[in-house]
């Protein structure tokens, strides 16, 4: 097979959803689809202590959240799939953003019941911004929920998305009888045994056929008839172009939980859904099948098997083959680095491949030469846009609480400030260390994490702080930019990379330092130089 051949069939996409959507069992139900697991774990039930594969941190099992974006790789129809599973919970929103810069397409799962919610407008705000094909799943079909017809108009109107049903409800709820397949024609009946992995599905040409009131029955069949009729006037047929181009967006209905409605979707995803997208870099576009290798760090996780010291670099290859024993140039760095075992992820184990294509994801084993964003190429020398960090929300203090252990504080807090789990500040004023975080559960992530991985102990104490705002002023030597140092001494830290921050108690404050000196610019996310 073709070099080309092989990127062709890769398809990489990211689930987004706010959390308790059924995000994990989705993903779980496509790992069964692609033979990559033999059962699927209740994801919060008990008895299956094995848990979901997707979420393997102790504070995920314990809360029934995903914390960490992990990669699932599975082959189906001679499709190769790579999920990038992200974390649902808004504390973690930042991760997220990341990884859908690594994503070529995305599902949204909407929760029949509850509707769009808070979490899944950002993300889809993110998606919308930079153009990602989406496809809708709404879950949750087998309970009570809005109406059908009701929550497309949700999602156009909150989403701000244009679609159109593949696939529509027979009944809901207690009532609910199967999902007729617009985009197959075909019917796939709801028996509610969740024993069953998968279930059959009648082809059904024609709905006006009389066969259709003896299996679903008249009142049902009837019901259908009409709303099948109605999704053709109200919504524009599909048209893959346009969905391409972010401009529509397929929706289908099932429930993950039991199994429906997956198959549908995952058959459809692969035969529609874009292989690997060009990239755009700070010189040019990179298409996908250049010869030459080209990639870029979208997260890094610390201490993933706790028996060994490591640290994973997750990087998304953009461009031609990454090969093992090859050495590729780290742009930022300038130089050359050879990778002995690189991993690539099929379901939930990670194995050492030779070769992976543009598309895929590898991990690399990292010794501490990588930070979020960073390039590896074969020598070009280019950097790719578009992976920020964001202003934290929450600060607070960090205290050793072992002053025996101070070392290993301060090499934990390295490392996971690396991974991007929060940011760190050092104020100016007295060196002492401040950290960031986006959400405040990531203060206990960080917490068990420092303690369980690094032996180390840490207290906490509130710091005053509204914003962060990375500073960048017209002239470094002027004299306003003097003043605004002496009197907002107290609040000057400089991040990790060394640049200057500015971290302020009130957006009213923010105000009047942007009026009162107007040559110094402050910035929300800290990629303003690449701009």
């Amino acid at each position: 097979m073709s070099f080309k051949d092989e990127i062709a069939k890769r398809r990489t996409f990211g689930i987004i959803s706010h959390p308790d959507a059924g995000k994990t069992t989705l993903t779980e139900k496509l790992l069964l689809f692609g033979g990559a697991i033999q059962e699927a774990g209740a994801v919060k039930s008990n008895k299956i202590k094995k848990g979901a594969t997707s979420d393997f941190m102790e504070i995920e099992r314990q809360r029934g959240i995903s914390v960490a974006t992990s990669v699932l790789a599975f082959n189906y129809q001679d499709k190769k799939i790579n999920i990038l599973d992200t974390p649902g919970h808004k504390d973690f929103a930042e991760d997220t953003y990341r990884t859908l810069t690594a994503v070529d397409s995305v599902i949204v799962v909407i929760d029949v019941a509850k509707g769009v919610e808070e979490q899944t407008e950002k993300l889809v705000e993110v998606c919308r911004m930079r153009n990602i094909p989406m496809i809708v799943f709404i879950n949750k079909l087998d309970r009570e929920g809005k109406d059908a017809f009701d929550l497309l108009d949700e999602v156009e109107q909150k989403l701000k998305l244009k679609v159109t049903p593949l696939s529509f409800p027979i009944g809901m709820g207690y009532d609910f009888k199967g999902i007729y397949n617009i985009w197959e024609k075909n019917i796939n009946l709801f028996t509610g045994d969740s024993r069953k992995d998968i279930e059959e599905t009648i082809a059904f040409d024609d709905v006006n056929n009389p066969e259709l009131d003896k299996i679903v029955g008249q009142k049902h069949a009837d019901k259908l008839r009409e709303e099948l009729e109605l999704v053709t006037e109200i919504y524009p047929s599909f048209d893959r172009d346009a969905y391409l181009k972010g401009a529509l967006q397929p929706v289908f209905f099932g429930s993950a939980l039991n199994n429906f409605g997956v198959r549908e979707l995952l058959d459809c995803f692969i035969e529609i859904a874009p292989q690997p997208r060009p990239k755009e870099s700070d010189t040019r576009l990179v298409q996908p099948d250049e010869n030459k290798f080209s990639g870029f760090v979208f997260k890094i996780h610390a201490n993933m098997d706790p028996k060994h010291r490591d640290r994973l670099a997750f990087i998304k290859i953009v461009s031609g083959t990454f090969e093992r024993n090859k050495p590729y140039l780290h742009v930022r760095h300038n130089k050359n680095l050879k990778f002995s075992s690189p991993n690539a992820f099929f379901a939930e184990k990670k194995e050492i491949v030779d070769i992976s294509y543009a598309g895929d994801i590898v991990g690399l084993h990292d010794t501490g030469n990588f930070k979020i964003g960073d390039t590896l190429t074969e020598g070009e020398v280019m950097a790719f846009k578009g992976i920020p960090s964001f202003s934290p929300e929450h600060f607070r203090y960090i205290n050793n609480a072992d002053p025996l252990k101070a070392k290993q504080l301060e090499k934990g807090i390295d490392q996971l400030m690396d991974e991007g789990v929060a940011q760190l500040f050092t104020l100016e004023m007295n060196g002492r260390k401040v950290i960031g975080t986006v959400g405040a559960l990531q203060y206990e992530v960080i917490q068990y994490r420092l303690e369980h991985e690094y032996g180390a102990k840490c207290s906490y104490e509130n710091f005053p702080a509204h914003k962060a705002c990375w500073i960048k002023p017209d002239d470094e030597k002027n004299e306003e930019f003097a003043e605004f140092k002496r009197v907002k001494q107290k609040f000057l830290g400089k991040d990790k990379h060394g640049q200057l921050v500015f971290l302020a108690d009130s957006e009213f404050s923010i105000q009047m330092t942007q009026q009162k000196y107007p040559s110094v610019k402050l910035f929300f996310t800290s990629d303003f130089q690449t701009k």
